[in-house]
């Protein structure tokens, strides 16, 4: 779901966990109360845990990992800060309209208006990421690494003999072979929707989510989590703080599973359990996490999710996000939707199978020849350029 750029609007239903909500009065003595501690914060449920409940947004300008010419200066000074801001708010961005009748001036259509643009950077941070500290993310272990090379080598392989214009360009032996493992790219080839990237399936926000908005609401055993992040690409996690294990690792879901409890005042989420049909950065089933939701102000959550997968780098790494509440009169959440996948991912198909039966009337190109996995644009944002 696109937002305008000047709106603070934000989009979901919470419908069960509501009702968790609303029941949460009726069986308050019942549920275990968490350790008192001095620095406790002022706002709490009627059951006596740190009150996270709200609509609250995680965007911010400063990007995952720190650029290059940041390097050695992980916080910026007010003065620098301002600036940089300020650079990156003057630029067009997907308004930029110099490249007319390319992919980008087409991938424009969903123009700035449209596209929720964060104000300020985290803390004046330059990174993300807070551990290592060079706010990079560790090197990927050669399993890793070997895993994405295939990957990497299956894509290039489709694309052999498009429209690339070098002469004597053939179709890849690869057009009908399987990828090395379930794909999450955008592919030179439409034989099915599994050629697809995962947006395009309306399914591709992979955890941890750390850069949308998000609506929580708590009971005493559980504690409900919209995200709406990336163009109607939502999800609802329902994370139980009951004490209650993992289920058997033979059963995998896209966003993970979460298990909670209270240390103090933060809610600590262990999320484990991933599917292969999902990537973070390279890690897939393997990929466990560890958050943090600490409630330190009355506008703000401070959420910090340490990131581990042994196949994939080589030792564990941690980033940090301030989430800022919104006005609740003023906003509301409903239920994300994606049109794209609804019916975009149809007309994909179907414009492939037209073209395959023009060629067969030789009335025009091999669509195997043609790129259609490249191209497109960005909206030019973040401080990395």
């Amino acid at each position: 779901m696109t937002r305008p750029r000047n709106s603070r609007s934000v989009v979901v239903m919470l419908a069960a966990a509501m009702s968790l909500a609303v029941s949460a009065f009726v069986i308050a003595d019942q549920a275990p109360r968490p350790a008192k501690t001095s620095s406790a914060p002022a706002i709490r449920t009627p059951w006596g845990e740190p009150d996270l409940q709200g609509i609250w947004d995680g965007s911010t300008l400063t990007p995952l990992e720190r650029p290059a010419r940041f390097a050695g200066t992980p916080v910026l000074t007010p003065e620098e800060a301002t600036a940089l801001e300020a650079a990156v708010h003057a630029r067009p961005g997907r308004d930029d309209r110099s490249q007319r009748g390319t992919e980008r001036d087409v991938a424009g259509a969903y123009n700035q208006l449209w596209t929720a643009v964060a104000e300020t950077l985290a803390d004046r941070r330059t990174s993300l990421i807070v551990d290592p500290a060079d706010g990079r993310i560790p090197a990927m272990t050669s399993e890793g690494l070997r895993r994405s090379e295939a990957d990497r080598e299956y894509l290039r392989a489709l694309l052999d003999g498009t429209a690339s214009g070098r002469p004597g360009a053939k179709v890849s032996p690869r057009r009908n072979e399987p990828p090395p493992r379930y794909n999450i790219e955008r592919m030179n080839r439409s034989d099915g929707p599994e050629d697809r990237s995962m947006t395009e399936r309306c399914f591709g926000n992979a955890m941890p989510s750390y850069g949308g908005f998000y609506r929580i609401v708590q009971s005493p055993r559980q504690v409900g989590i919209y995200v709406d992040a990336g163009q109607g690409q939502g999800f609802l996690r329902t994370i139980p703080v009951d004490g209650r294990p993992h289920p058997p690792a033979q059963i995998r879901f896209l966003q993970g599973d979460s298990r909670g409890h209270w240390e103090g005042d933060t809610l600590v989420v262990s999320v484990t359990n991933f599917s292969q049909k999902m990537e973070f950065r390279g890690a897939r089933e393997n990929l466990r996490l560890t958050e943090r939701f600490t409630r330190v102000g009355r506008d703000r959550i401070n959420y910090r999710v340490t990131i581990e997968d042994p196949t994939t780098w080589t030792r564990p790494w941690t980033l940090e996000v301030p989430w800022n509440k919104q006005p609740e009169q003023a906003n509301q959440v409903y239920e994300s939707t994606c049109h794209e996948g609804n019916y975009g991912l149809l007309g994909m198909m179907a414009n492939t199978r037209a073209a395959e039966r023009l060629f067969a009337e030789r009335k025009g190109p091999d669509p195997a020849t043609q790129d259609n996995a490249t191209g497109g644009g960005d909206n030019g944002g973040g401080i990395e350029r």
